[in-house]
């Protein structure tokens, strides 16, 4: 689901009395989910309304719910038998960060088996998005993170967009919710990892899942090898979103695409911190993940043992290499 700035201004239309504007976003959620405006404030909040017995466990420990400046939760009772969690945006200057907020939270809930677990869902996800802000600071991304996004930038731009609709690369595109690949469709699930060395020796594996092929027809494993440096005529990350954008025509899409990159870090705010560094593009290569494809994967880890990261030798990775034409028929064939 999208919340987009229509949303909202529908419900800003003045009112005569004070309360509350609101439309419903699902009718098959365990609760009731609701985006709403305030009045004559015109306060937005996402509000989860439910039964006063399903919030007990939240009502208990409603000192532990996540606080952020700018975005608050909160939890009111409305009447003795009903409960409101709701989300609130109290800094204008975060609108672009609450739309797809809001949105995750709202898809977490309803996706809940019930109704207690739909506001729990509700009140960790807050928390993950929390944690997301504030590890991005005053500076930015890192470094890393910053050549990290301009990779899968790259592929979904320069492969997916090429073979996908721009609603399905966009939908293909889930590292930045945390999925195990960064890209996943049907058939086929694509890991990428960037680098700056001239001759990389060796990938960082960031954990045994990340190169575990178990639900997909097919794994590939990807490498985009840059040039990075301050000035010169390479590509900033700044202009890789907005290529991509103009690529995005569907309007959707594109509202779902700038969801992402905010929860992959790409703050609007902050945007004027991503002109530098400049990236070109030296190569880009694909292995297939498969059959005794060198990996540690969670099934094969001894029983207590797991969190794991380990570097993979490149010069092992030959008899798996493939080439650009297949890699591009795997992601053209994965269409459902």
């Amino acid at each position: 689901m999208n919340v987009t700035e229509d949303d909202w201004q529908t419900l800003e239309s003045p009112q005569g009395t004070p309360g509350r504007s609101s439309i419903s976003l699902y009718t098959d959620s365990p609760l009731d989910i609701h985006l709403a405006v305030s009045h004559p404030g015109r306060q937005r909040m996402l509000v989860l309304r439910t039964d006063a017995r399903s919030a007990d466990p939240i009502v208990r420990s409603v000192s532990r719910l996540p606080k952020a400046a700018g975005i608050e939760m909160n939890l009111s009772a409305v009447s003795r038998v009903e409960y409101e969690l709701q989300l609130v945006l109290t800094a204008n200057d975060l609108n672009e960060v609450f739309n797809p907020l809001v949105a995750d939270v709202a898809d977490v809930a309803r996706d809940a088996p019930d109704a207690t677990g739909a506001l729990s869902a509700a009140v960790q996800r807050f928390g993950r998005w929390l944690e997301l802000l504030s590890a991005v600071g005053r500076d930015g991304l890192t470094v890393e993170a910053r050549r990290g996004l301009y990779g899968e930038l790259l592929v979904l731009g320069d492969v997916l967009l090429t073979q996908l609709s721009p609603a399905e690369a966009v939908a293909a595109w889930t590292g930045p919710t945390g999925t195990n690949q960064d890209f996943e469709m049907p058939d086929v699930a694509v890991e990428t990892k960037a680098s700056t060395a001239k001759r990389p020796r060796s990938i960082r594996i960031a954990s045994e899942r990340q190169l575990d092929g178990t639900g997909t027809a097919a794994l590939l494993l990807g490498l985009v090898q840059l040039d990075e440096r301050r000035g010169g005529t390479g590509e900033s990350l700044n202009r890789r979103v907005d290529l991509i954008r103009r690529q995005i025509t569907d309007p959707a899409a594109r509202t779902r695409f700038d969801g992402l990159l905010i929860q992959a870090g790409y703050l609007p705010m902050q945007r004027d911190l991503y002109d530098e560094p400049r990236y070109t593009l030296r190569d880009l290569r694909f292995w297939h993940v498969r059959d005794d494809f060198p990996r540690l994967v969670e099934s094969d880890l001894p029983e207590g043992v797991g969190d794991c990261s380990y570097r993979l030798d490149v010069s092992a990775l030959a008899a798996y290499r493939a080439g650009a034409d297949e890699v591009k028929e795997l992601i053209g064939g994965s269409d459902g």
